[in-house]
């Protein structure tokens, strides 16, 4: 049985998920599963679109989009953060059901650093995750914990980006 690591992508330069779902790519190529959950993005993004077209990815849906976590009340910042606990075990559950080789969790760091997740579910489940999975986690800053744990972690760094200039994000570029 092959060993299963724990990757993390993070940076505030553009290409984290783009890494995730290029490492899912090559995973499923080499015959495997992989489950696809994004948190606090809702269910819109393009990349999410696509891999719900490929045999050997599971995605694992939002129940609902919330926003961003600055703008939700207090009882707003409960609610989603019982939803992204809901759907982070939902996709372990769907990863064990498929049988899958691996799980990405798209932009947990902010779920979880806004805690808006369960972290005590989070940390548990990085600590005893199945032996062969590989677990793939991105987002921004992620907090000492999680880096410990991770036996990868990628610094994707801005050195440029449009955004700066006033350029709005384009679709099927950076949505």
């Amino acid at each position: 049985m092959e060993t299963g690591l724990i990757h993390i992508y993070t940076g505030d330069g553009k290409g984290k998920t783009t890494a995730a779902i290029g490492l899912a790519v090559r995973c499923v190529g080499s015959g495997q599963k992989v489950v696809f959950t994004q948190l606090m993005k809702g269910n819109q993004s393009s990349e999410r679109n696509v891999l719900e077209h490929i045999e050997g990815v599971y995605v694992v849906p939002a129940e609902k989009s919330f926003g961003f976590s600055w703008t939700l009340s207090d009882d707003g910042k409960n609610e989603a953060k019982k939803a992204y606990t809901r759907q982070f075990q939902n996709a372990i559950g769907k990863a064990q059901a498929e049988g899958c080789r691996m799980i990405i969790f798209d932009e947990l760091m902010s779920a979880y650093n806004n805690n808006m997740i369960d972290r005590d579910a989070v940390l548990t489940f990085l600590k005893s995750k199945p032996a062969a999975w590989e677990v793939v986690l991105t987002g921004r800053m992620p907090e000492p914990e999680l880096v410990a744990l991770a036996d990868y972690v990628s610094e994707v760094r801005k050195i440029k980006h449009p955004y700066d200039e006033g350029i709005p994000s384009r679709k099927g570029i950076e949505n």
